[in-house]
C-alpha cells in the first residue's frame, strides 16, 4: 500500500482546524469530481459514516468510509480521527492529526495507506504521488476557506 504523509500549518486554533478538516462534506466541494454524503446522523463520531463519489455521469466509484478514531483536540492536547476505507474500489485508511504549536495556530498531519483494487504494487508510486496531490490541495482550501 502507498503511504502518503502531508503536514501542514496553519495560523488557525486548533480547535477551528479541527471542525474545518471533520466537515466531512466540505471535502467533496475540494477534492476534483467528488461529492461526499454523510450518511449517519450527527454529531461526528466514532461510527460516522460517509461516502465520497468520485466519477462523471455513469463512471464513478465509491470511497465509503467510517471513522474509527473519534479525539477532538482539547486542552492542549492533540486531536486525532481515523477513517477507515470500506469500500470495494479504495481500500486502506486515513488519520488526520491536529496539534496545537507553541505560540499559536496548529500543525495538521494527514497520513492515508491507500490501495486501489485492481492496480497491482507497481501503480503504488503513482496512486501515492496523486493522493499526495489531491489530499494535499484539499487540505489547503478545507483550512483557507
Amino acid at each position: 500500500m502507498p503511504g502518503i504523509r502531508i503536514v501542514h500549518r496553519t495560523c488557525l486554533p486548533p480547535g477551528e482546524a479541527w471542525r474545518r478538516l471533520t466537515d466531512w462534506e466540505r471535502h467533496g466541494a475540494h477534492v476534483p469530481l467528488t461529492r461526499t454524503t454523510v450518511e449517519t446522523p450527527p454529531p461526528t463520531g466514532v461510527g460516522t459514516r460517509f461516502t465520497a463519489r468520485t466519477g462523471v455521469g455513469r463512471i464513478t466509484f465509491d470511497d465509503p468510509m467510517e471513522v474509527g478514531l473519534w479525539r477532538p483536540p482539547s486542552g492542549g492536547r492533540a486531536g486525532m480521527v481515523r477513517l477507515v476505507k470500506c469500500g470495494r474500489v479504495v481500500l486502506g485508511w486515513a488519520e488526520i492529526e491536529v496539534r496545537p504549536l507553541e505560540g499559536g495556530g496548529a500543525e495538521v498531519l494527514w497520513r492515508e495507506d491507500l490501495r486501489v483494487r485492481g492496480l497491482g504494487r507497481p501503480f503504488d508510486p503513482l496512486v501515492a504521488a496523486a493522493g499526495r496531490l489531491v489530499f494535499g490541495r484539499a487540505l489547503v482550501h478545507l483550512l483557507r476557506t
